[in-house]
């Protein structure tokens, strides 16, 4: 039950389809978009909303400011949660659910059915460690050089999720006869059946105060590959010339236009070529078709491999291509978990983090030179591609998620109590 873009809803896919694998039968509940992603992997699906209320969102410009965007997303994520619980309801057979924290409506679920949930967290910054503080906002980096106990004693004030969701929540658990938690934070944020953290301990290290019974894996590094050849048009423009830079601002930001007027006057002044991950049109000025080349999609893992530079907005789930590919980055880091996977980058050596006001022509193209021109940089990307390789053996995640199930007639009776 996945909740937000495609860097939020691959990672789901990837899951079930090792679950698939398994043998086991999945299905995912999510915004209506993701349904020939999902069938195409083998994945039931059963689809919220309609088009035109998921793309309202991707053009809400308020997404992509810096701490007002946290709460427009926790503000749509409380609009459809109710959606999530009457979609699970009318579901049978439910052996285990697994969602993020922003799908509320999959905690509700468990608290009304009796079904068992599994957290998946994709980010470190959903671990508000009072040991290793992550960036909540680049305004805020003193915070991490209080002592552990003041910052504890920070952390158990009243929060900024539950000061934006929580009055909502509670309207819909008293509509749905669920019991209503006191904090979404503190009491909802972990599912006490398991916590699934999605990323490595050399990105994000284990902390004392995480949950105890989480597991920590690797990244989940889904892009659709088997789904989506690479395009011949492509193919054919990476093999005229020079390795490009790739960017993109991420799938769901349709209103990144001073991202890439910054990217064509980057690529003009250093006279590169480049390729532009987006989905939205007029990009390319004219006389420009030779340097770059614009593609509404194409598998990160197929593309990168051919890049000299990765330039996109920080998404943790893109990062993750990148250094799988081994390829320096560059970030323009707007909002949510972005100004933080920047900062992990930079410890890495890997890349470079800017913010949007100093993502300009004249400092854009500074730090592509840098990274181009510097091999310290692809030095660092390629031990952190080395970090990536041989992976874990997925049976002993899926034994582990398998562990987290309970007998179907438990679902069963607290369905038919609450009917």
């Amino acid at each position: 039950m996945p909740f937000g873009s495609a860097g939020d809803v691959f990672p789901f896919i990837w899951l079930g389809k090792l679950l698939k694998a398994r043998g086991h039968r999945v299905t995912m509940v999510t915004t209506c978009i993701f349904q020939e992603a999902a069938e195409a992997a083998g994945i039931d699906f059963v689809g919220l909303g309609t088009v035109e209320e998921v793309e309202a969102i991707g053009k809400d410009r308020r997404i992509w400011k810096l701490g007002m965007g946290t709460k427009v997303v926790i503000d749509y994520a409380v609009k459809w949660s109710e959606r999530y619980l009457e979609e699970i309801g009318k579901l049978g057979g439910i052996d285990l659910m697994m969602a993020p924290l922003t799908a509320f409506g999959a905690r509700m679920a468990r608290e009304k059915y009796g079904i068992p949930l599994v957290t998946v967290h994709l980010q470190p910054i959903v671990f508000l460690s009072a040991y290793e503080t992550p960036l909540l906002h680049p305004w805020l980096g003193w915070l991490r050089a209080l002592p552990v106990w003041a910052k504890r004693f920070l952390f158990s004030l009243p929060n900024a999720i539950d000061l934006m969701a929580l009055p909502g929540i509670l309207k819909i658990c008293k509509a749905h006869g669920v019991e209503s938690p006191k904090s979404l934070w503190r009491d909802w944020r972990d599912s006490p059946d398991g916590v699934l953290v999605l990323f490595p301990k050399w990105f994000g290290e284990p902390q004392p105060d995480w949950p105890e019974n989480f597991l920590q894996w690797d990244f989940p590094l889904e892009d659709l590959s088997a789904q989506m050849p690479m395009k011949k048009e492509l193919e054919e423009f990476l093999a005229a010339g020079e390795k490009p830079v790739v960017f993109t601002p991420g799938s769901a930001n349709v209103q990144a236009e001073r991202f890439f007027e910054t990217a064509v006057e980057a690529v003009k002044r250093l006279g590169i070529r480049a390729v532009f991950v987006t989905r939205m049109e007029g990009r390319v000025p004219p006389g420009m078709e030779d340097r770059i080349l614009r593609v509404d999609y194409v598998p990160f893992g197929k593309l990168l491999g051919h890049a000299s530079v990765f330039v996109h907005h920080g998404g943790v789930g893109t990062m993750a291509q990148g250094f799988r590919s081994g390829v320096p980055q560059l970030v323009m880091a707007m909002a949510h978990d972005q100004p933080d996977n920047a900062e992990r980058l930079e410890k890495l050596g890997a890349g470079i983090g800017l913010t949007p006001g100093s993502f300009t022509p004249g400092r854009v193209t500074k730090e592509l030179g840098r990274l181009l021109g510097e091999k310290s940089w692809k030095l660092a990307a390629t031990e952190v591609r080395g970090k990536m390789l041989g992976g874990k053996d997925a049976d002993e995640l899926i034994e582990w998620l398998e562990t987290r199930r309970s007998p179907r007639k438990i679902w069963r009776q607290n369905a038919l109590s609450n009917s």
